[in-house]
C-alpha cells in the first residue's frame, strides 16, 4: 500500500513541470552552496585571497572583463560569483536550522496545547497571539538588537522565537480535529501513555500540513535572513550573506555597477521562487481537498 502511494506520488510530481523545475533548483542551489568551496573561484572571505587591484571589474562578457572573474568584482575586489555561492551556504544553514528548530518547537507545543486543552491550551495561544501580533521581521529586527553578540546564530534564535507561531497554530488544529477519533480513543482506553498517544497515533496523521508549512516557510526564512542582513542587523560583515550584497550593490547602481546587485538578487529570487513552486505541489498532493 506504502509503495502504491510513493509511486502514485513520484508520477503525479514528475507529471507536474513547475514542480519538477522547482526541485530542480532547489537541489542545483543546494548543491552550490555546500561545494561552494570546490566550486567557487576563490574563497571571498580569506583576505590572502582578495586584491584591491581587482576593484569593481565587469563580468567577463564585457570589456575589461576577466575570466577570472565570471560575474566580475565587487568594491572590495571579492568575486561576485564566489560570493554568491558562499552567500548561499548562509541562506541554507539559516532557513534549515530555522524549520527544523521552530517547526520542533511549534509542534511540540501546539500538540500539548492542543491535546491536554483547558489552561494549557489557553498559556500556549495566548503567547502564539502575543508573538503574531507583530511582524515577523519587526520582532527579528528588535530581539537583534537586544542581544549583545551578533553572529548566525544569533539570527537563526532571533528568527525561531518569531517563527514558531504558525506550526503551533496549524498543528493545533490538526490536533482538535484527530485527539477524538477511535483509534485515538483505543489506545487511551488500552492505558497507551500521552506521550506514546502524541507521537505514535496523532503526530503521524497530522503530520501532512506541518510538511506544507515547513516547505514554504523556508522560503520565507530565507527571504526574511536576506532582509535583515540588507538592513544591517542580520550577519556580520565576516559572514557571507545575499542580502549583504544587495545592499553593498543598491549603492553602486546608479553608477553603473549593475552586477553587483542584479546576480545576488537573481540568485535570491530563483531560490525562493524554486522553493514555492515545490511547495505548490506538495500542498497541493498532501491536501486532496484542493484542486489543482
Amino acid at each position: 500500500m506504502n509503495g502504491s502511494i510513493k509511486n502514485k506520488r513520484l508520477r503525479s510530481f514528475l507529471s507536474d513541470k513547475a514542480a519538477v523545475i522547482g526541485a530542480t533548483i532547489m537541489i542545483c542551489f543546494i548543491l552550490a552552496g555546500l561545494f561552494a568551496p570546490l566550486l567557487a573561484p576563490m574563497n571571498p572571505y580569506d583576505l590572502k585571497s582578495v586584491d584591491l587591484g581587482n576593484v569593481l571589474i565587469q563580468p567577463a562578457w564585457m570589456d575589461g572583463g576577466s575570466m577570472s572573474f565570471p560575474l566580475g568584482t565587487d568594491d572590495q575586489g571579492r568575486c561576485i560569483l564566489s560570493t554568491i555561492l558562499y552567500g548561499l551556504r548562509t541562506s541554507m544553514l539559516v532557513g534549515f536550522s530555522v524549520v527544523a528548530v521552530a517547526g520542533t518547537l511549534g509542534v511540540i507545543l501546539g500538540m500539548v496545547g492542543g491535546y491536554y486543552g483547558g489552561l494549557v491550551d489557553a498559556f500556549v495561544m495566548r503567547c502564539a497571539d502575543t508573538v503574531f501580533s507583530f511582524s515577523t521581521t519587526l520582532l527579528a529586527v528588535l530581539l537583534l538588537g537586544v542581544f549583545e553578540t551578533r553572529g548566525l546564530f544569533t539570527v537563526i534564535f532571533a528568527i525561531c522565537i518569531a517563527d514558531w507561531v504558525k506550526y503551533a497554530r496549524t498543528i493545533r488544529g490538526s490536533v482538535l480535529e484527530i485527539k477524538n477519533n477511535p483509534y485515538v480513543m483505543a489506545a487511551k482506553a488500552s492505558g497507551a501513555r500521552d506521550i506514546r498517544i502524541l507521537f505514535q497515533h496523532i503526530l503521524p496523521n497530522a503530520l501532512p500540513p506541518i510538511l506544507v508549512v515547513m516547505a514554504v516557510d523556508l522560503a520565507v526564512v530565507i527571504m526574511l535572513e536576506a532582509t535583515l542582513s540588507f538592513l544591517g542587523v542580520g550577519v556580520p560583515l565576516t559572514e557571507p550573506s545575499l542580502g549583504m550584497m544587495i545592499a553593498i550593490g543598491k549603492n553602486y547602481i546608479y553608477a553603473g555597477m549593475w552586477w553587483m546587485i542584479l546576480f545576488p538578487g537573481s540568485a535570491l529570487i530563483m531560490l525562493v521562487v524554486g522553493i514555492n513552486l515545490f511547495a505548490d505541489w506538495l500542498r497541493d498532493e498532501l491536501n486532496p481537498k484542493l484542486s489543482r
